[in-house]
């Protein structure tokens, strides 16, 4: 299976009872605006309705942002349902208020990136273009 044609497919999503989506929105557009396709799901999302809508919509990646608080619990569970829903090659990153000592462990829960205030759309646009779709590298075959 080789690298997917087409414009690079985004879900951006709102998980959890965060009701402020000015980023989420910020982002969406800066990926838009990049060439990719974007799907906004709005606020209010489960984790269950976001991975269903990534596969649904054969999504490359899942960008989560999130001011609640809650970015433990709910980028796990996005990160699980996409392992039981045999869709782990979805790459997850989030961004929002994110305490600099949760990102680490995120990352090792398999959140592939985490933004911070701060971060340039452009920065995460160029992470996106870099980090989406890269075939994997294959070893030289000896002979």
């Amino acid at each position: 299976m080789g690298v997917a044609a087409g414009p690079i497919r985004v879900v951006v999503a709102k998980p959890g009872l965060d009701g402020h989506d000015r980023g989420a929105k910020v982002i969406a557009r800066a990926l838009r605006d990049a060439g990719m396709e974007v799907i906004y799901t709005g606020l209010h999302q489960t984790p269950e309705q976001i991975v269903g809508t990534a596969i649904q919509e054969d999504a490359d990646a899942i960008g989560l942002s999130i001011l609640s608080g809650a970015h433990n619990t709910l980028f796990a569970a996005v990160i699980d349902l996409l392992k039981e829903r045999d869709a782990a090659d979805i790459l997850v990153f989030g961004g929002g208020i994110i305490p600099e000592e949760d990102i680490a462990p995120l990352k090792e829960k398999g959140v592939a990136a985490i933004f911070t205030p701060g971060a340039t759309t452009a920065s995460i646009v160029d992470w996106v273009r870099e980090n989406v779709r890269v075939p994997p590298a294959v070893e030289p075959t000896v002979r």
